[in-house]
C-alpha cells in the first residue's frame, strides 16, 4: 500500500494514528538532531519528522533526500509543539519509522514553489513540474469544476451532449483554418473546426432539440492573452427558441457556474444593453460595468468657441474620474502619453479639474471661461473634486481611445477588482460590417446569424443598418461568449451570401450541404458558444488563459515542451503528396 492518507487528510484527532503516505519531497530542513521534510502531494503538505537519537540510520537516509524525490513513509501521527497556522495539516507531525525512496529527483529547473523562480517560458517548458505548483494545480480543479457545473446544469435543462468531427471541410468563418493534408485524396485536405457551427446547426435539423458540446475549436490566428491556436468552447444549440428564451437559459447557467464554484449568488436578470448605447457610453462592445466613469459627448457644448481642434472634430467625448482634480502636472502627462500610444491612437487630451472651491482649471482655458467649463460638468454629474479627461476627433477613433481611457483610470483607481463580478448582456448587434480594403460587407459575427423581423425590409437598401439577433455574454469587461438566433429558411441565408460576396457557385461549394439540409423542415433555432478557457481564467483571477490550460501555447504559437510545431520526414511529406517551397531571402 502507498498510502493510508492523502497528504493534506491528517489532523488534530488523528494523533497516535499509524499512518503510511506516499509524495514529493518539497523542502529538507535540519535542525540539531532533527531532520524535519515538507512531504507534498495534490491534498497539500504533511511534515515528517526524522530523529537522529531515535533511529540515526533512518534520519541519515533522510538527509540524503534532496527536492522533488518521491518517497513513501510510514510512522505514528503526534501533536506539533510548535504549530503552523497556514497549513490545514499544521497541527500535526509524523515521527517517521520507515522510509522508501521511490524515485530519486534531479534538481529542478525552478523551485515548486507558489512563488516560483522560473519565468513563464521556463514553466511552459518543464509544465509537467508546473503542474506540481499550487497555481497551476489549483486552476486546472478550477477548470474541472466548471466544466462540471456546466454538464450539470445543461443535462438538467434536457441538453444532449453530441460530439462533432474535427476533420471537416475548410469554410470562411473569420479566422484562418489548420488545414490537413489527405494522403488517400492527394491534393486535398481537411481543416480543424473553427467552431462546430454548421454541425450544431444540422443536429436541429435532426431534431435533437437541444444540443451542446465541451469542444476544442482551433483558428490560426495571432496570438494575445485570451488567445491560443486551440481553444475549449461551451458550444450550446436550441430548437424552437427565440433570443430572450436563449438569453434567459444561459443567464441561468452563468448563476449556476458562479454558485457552485465560487459560492457567488446574482439576484434578478442580468442587464441587457444594446451594441449602440455599450459603444456610445463605454466605446466598446464589452463594457467593464464595475465602475462608472460612462463616456459623455460634448460636441454640442464645446464647439463653436474657437478651439480648432474641437470645432473640426467629428466627435468630442470624455469620462470623469471621481475625486482626481489633485493629479500633479506629471501624472496628466503620463495620461497624455497613454492615449498616444499608436495603437490607442489619440492625438491628445484635454484636462479640465474641478476645484473644491467650485472654480475650474483646464488645459483651454484661453478658449473657454468657468461658465463654459461649467457646462460642461454638468453634462458629466462633475462635482468638486472631480476630473474631467477630454478626447476628439474621428468618432469611432476618439470612442475606441476613451474605453482605453476609462479602463486605464479604473486600473489606477483601484476600480477593477478581480473578485468583483458584474455581467451583462450586449444585444442588437449590426449584421454587417463594410470592409474598405475589400470594398464588401462582411458578417459581424457569422454568415449564419438572423437579421432582426423589423430591420428586414433594410436588407436591400440599407443593410448597413441591418440589426442582428445576436447577443455577447460579458463579465468584467470580457467577452465571454455569445450568440444569435439563425437563419433557417434558404432563401434569406442565400440573400446573406450574396450580401457577402459570395457567388452561387461559392455558396454552394461552400455550404450546399448545409442549403440542402434546410430543405427538409429545418426549425426555428439559435444557440450560444462560451470561451471556457476565458470564463476559468475570469474565476481564477488571471490575465490570460494560459495560466489555466494545461498544455499552453507561448505568444509565438509554439509548444516549447514538445519543440511543436516541427519539421516532419520526408517520407511523410512524399507520402501526402506534398513538398516544401523554400522562401527566398
Amino acid at each position: 500500500m502507498y498510502r493510508t492518507h492523502h497528504c493534506g487528510a491528517l489532523r488534530i484527532d488523528d494523533v497516535n494514528k499509524k499512518v503510511t503516505l506516499s509524495g514529493w519531497v518539497q523542502r529538507v530542513r535540519k535542525l540539531g538532531g532533527m531532520t524535519f521534510i515538507d512531504l507534498r502531494d495534490r491534498y497539500g503538505i504533511t511534515q515528517l519528522v526524522f530523529d537522529m537519537e531515535t533511529n540515526a540510520a533512518l534520519a541519515e537516509q533522510a538527509n540524503k533526500l534532496g527536492r522533488e524525490f518521491v518517497v513513501r513513509v510510514e510512522g505514528t501521527v503526534v501533536e506539533r509543539t510548535s504549530k503552523n497556522p497556514d497549513l490545514p495539516t499544521g497541527d500535526i507531525e509524523i515521527i517517521i519509522e520507515k522510509l522508501d525512496i521511490i524515485k530519486a529527483s534531479e534538481v529542478p529547473p525552478f523551485t515548486i514553489e507558489d512563488e516560483s523562480d522560473g519565468g513563464e517560458e521556463l514553466r511552459m517548458k518543464y509544465r509537467y513540474l508546473d503542474i506540481r505548483r499550487n497555481p497551476v494545480k489549483d486552476a486546472l480543479i478550477l477548470r474541472h469544476k466548471v466544466a462540471k457545473a456546466v454538464r450539470n446544469y445543461l443535462d438538467d435543462n434536457d441538453f444532449v451532449e453530441a460530439e462533432t468531427p474535427y476533420l471537416i471541410k475548410s469554410t470562411p468563418e473569420g479566422a484562418r483554418d489548420f488545414v490537413v493534408p489527405s494522403r488517400l485524396s492527394p491534393g486535398e485536405f481537411y481543416a480543424l473546426p473553427q467552431s462546430p457551427q454548421v454541425f450544431k446547426q444540422l443536429f436541429m435539423v435532426g431534431g435533437l432539440d437541444r444540443y451542446y458540446q465541451i469542444v476544442k475549436c482551433f483558428r490560426d490566428e495571432d496570438f494575445r492573452a485570451d488567445r491560443q491556436p486551440e481553444f475549449t468552447q461551451i458550444d450550446c444549440e436550441m430548437s424552437f427558441v427565440t433570443q430572450d428564451e436563449v438569453i434567459k437559459m444561459f443567464s441561468g447557467m452563468a448563476k449556476y457556474i458562479f454558485k457552485t464554484v465560487k459560492g457567488i449568488e446574482f439576484e434578478g436578470d442580468f442587464p441587457v444593453m444594446t451594441y449602440e448605447e455599450a459603444m456610445n457610453s463605454y466605446g466598446s462592445d464589452k463594457p467593464d460595468l464595475r465602475f462608472g466613469m460612462k463616456i459623455h459627448q460634448l460636441n454640442s457644448v464645446a464647439q463653436g468657441k474657437g478651439f480648432k481642434v474641437f470645432d473640426d472634430a467629428e466627435y468630442i467625448g470624455g469620462i470623469c474620474a471621481e475625486a482626481c482634480a489633485n493629479y500633479s502636472r506629471k501624472q496628466l502627462d503620463k495620461l497624455i502619453d497613454f492615449v498616444k500610444k499608436p495603437q490607442i491612437g489619440a492625438k491628445g487630451l484635454v484636462y479640465v479639474k474641478y476645484n473644491e472651491d467650485g472654480s475650474f482649471k483646464s488645459s483651454v482655458d484661453k478658449f473657454y471661461s468657468q461658465d463654459d467649463l461649467k457646462k460642461w460638468a454638468e453634462v458629466f454629474g462633475a462635482k468638486p473634486g472631480d476630473l474631467i479627461l477630454l478626447i476628439s476627433g474621428e468618432k469611432n477613433n476618439s470612442l475606441n481611445a476613451l474605453n482605453e481611457l476609462r479602463l486605464e483610470m479604473g486600473e489606477r483607481l483601484g476600480l477593477r477588482d478581480k473578485n468583483k463580478f458584474v455581467a451583462l448582456w450586449v444585444v442588437d448587434f449590426p449584421l454587417l460590417e463594410w470592409d474598405e480594403e475589400s470594398k464588401r460587407f462582411h458578417a459581424m459575427h457569422h454568415p449564419f446569424t438572423s437579421p432582426k423581423e423589423e430591420d428586414m425590409h433594410l436588407l436591400d437598401t440599407e443593410a448597413e443598418k441591418v440589426r442582428a439577433n445576436a447577443y455577447d455574454f460579458v463579465i468584467n469587461g470580457v467577452e465571454i461568449g455569445g450568440g444569435s438566433i439563425r437563419i433557417f429558411d434558404n432563401k434569406l441565408q442565400h440573400k446573406m451570401f450574396d450580401l457577402l460576396g459570395f457567388t452561387p457557385e461559392e455558396a454552394e461549394a461552400q455550404f450546399g450541404f448545409l442549403m440542402e439540409a434546410f430543405k427538409y423542415g429545418a426549425p426555428p433555432h439559435g444557440g450560444a458558444a462560451f470561451g471556457l478557457d476565458r470564463w476559468v481564467a475570469l474565476l481564477n483571477g488571471s490575465d490570460s488563459i494560459r495560466d489555466v490550460i494545461a498544455f499552453p501555447k507561448n505568444n509565438a504559437g509554439r509548444d516549447i515542451m514538445m519543440d511543436a510545431p516541427a519539421p516532419v520526414a520526408k517520407e511523410q511529406l512524399e507520402e501526402l503528396s506534398l513538398s516544401i517551397r523554400q522562401n527566398k531571402e
